[in-house]
């Protein structure tokens, strides 16, 4: 099959640009240009809520090999405001494909540019950080793009789990059908039968409730906005801070929640990437935005000689200087960067990390944390 290809153009917001081709007329889309170094997981990428508001550079050379299927999705809706790649691959194949990732791109009008340079931007974003900028089709001429850019927010200060928070409580077992846990082989079934899960949605991937349900665990979801009074209505035996986009310092009414749950409950809480920074800000700690992120699925994080290779997507972290004297004590550094991977809390009953356990995709090495979640639940109840 052919398709039609139309020249298209990257600006960024320094004033760089890249020429290449795209599968969209008449295109443009706006968002912070960040990439993704892993060699896999473009389904799960697009779907995340946590690339809300961001363009995804693919620095493998060719993505959509495997097609698109009904498992890997993160959410019910693409994210991501729109992609580059090196090459597209225009004829994919794999067993549980559903439809070629070149339909997928055109059927949901997914902005998208490919035939450029991916090193070059790579290099470019890690040596000027992370910017904002537009893909176009619809205008090819930079100058005329430049004020375009120019006038879109910044990621700091930006509240955008407002936008993919759910609107209204859910219970996780009406999909569990359709999101299957990839490690179901390895998880004992029984272990977290009858306990109550409370998961707390600034943007969560549905990886992490599909891994919590395998363990027999009763899962529900509340929005963001969730007061403290609302979740001790729920009473649950356990809580989830979930993943999700933008900066985590301007998110004041989780942090308010959470600092009452840590204060007035002993309520285990286990915080997952914006999860662990809106846990740390409750504890009175601080967040910063790093140059370039950490987006990629071969992350080193420990601490004395012990490594996990963690599945890693943010672009903020935790001061480290900021944690002292909290009875914070740090389990986990990255080891790429020596930011803050891991924490708990020495009298409460509380952990974070800031990396994927269900890695999904990526991988396995830190799984073990859903286990550990729930024998503390157990121990508490």
């Amino acid at each position: 099959m052919t398709y039609n290809l139309y020249p298209a153009i990257i600006l960024l917001q320094d004033g760089k640009s890249y020429k290449g081709w795209t599968l969209l007329n008449s295109m443009i889309t706006f968002g912070e240009v960040v990439f993704n170094t892993g060699m896999t997981g473009y389904q799960e990428i697009m779907t995340d809520p946590s690339y809300e508001g961001q363009i995804m550079t693919f620095t493998y050379p060719e993505i959509g090999n495997t097609g698109i299927n009904n498992d890997d999705n993160e959410s019910k809706k693409i994210h991501i405001k729109g992609i580059i790649a090196k090459n597209f691959c225009f004829n994919s194949s794999n067993w549980r494909q559903k439809q070629s990732f070149i339909n997928y791109i055109i059927t949901n009008n997914i902005a998208n540019i490919f035939g450029i340079d991916t090193r070059n931007l790579t290099k470019h974003l890690r040596n000027n950080g992370v910017m904002n900028g537009c893909i176009s089709s619809k205008y090819l001429n930079s100058n005329e793009l430049y004020s375009k850019v120019n006038k879109m927010p910044i990621m700091q200060e930006s509240d955008l789990v407002n936008k993919v928070t759910t609107i209204k409580k859910y219970t996780f077992s009406d999909y569990y059908n359709q999101y299957d846990s990839h490690l179901k082989y390895k998880t004992d079934s029984k272990l977290g039968y009858g306990l109550k899960i409370l998961l707390i949605d600034f943007g969560v991937k549905y990886q992490i409730l599909s891994r919590l349900f395998s363990y027999g665990c009763s899962i529900d979801i509340v929005p963001a906005h969730t007061s403290y009074e609302e979740i001790e209505l729920h009473n649950p035996d356990g809580i989830i801070l979930s993943n999700g986009p933008g900066d985590p310092s301007v998110i004041q009414y989780g942090i308010k929640t959470v600092k009452k749950i840590i204060e007035f409950t002993n309520i285990p809480i286990f915080g997952i990437c914006m999860g662990h920074q809106i846990l740390s800000l409750a504890l009175e700690a601080k967040t910063f935005k790093l140059r370039f992120g950490h987006r990629g699925l071969n992350h080193p994080s420990g601490m004395k000689q012990k490594i996990e290779v963690t599945s890693q997507n943010h672009g903020f972290a935790v001061q480290k200087q900021s944690l002292y004297p909290n009875n914070i004590y740090i389990t986990h550094l990255n080891l790429n960067d020596s930011t803050i991977a891991a924490i708990f809390h020495n009298k409460k009953p509380v952990f974070s990390v800031q990396y994927h356990p269900e890695a999904s995709p990526g991988p396995h090495d830190s799984d073990y944390l859903f286990k550990y979640f729930i024998n503390l639940i157990k121990k508490f109840k």
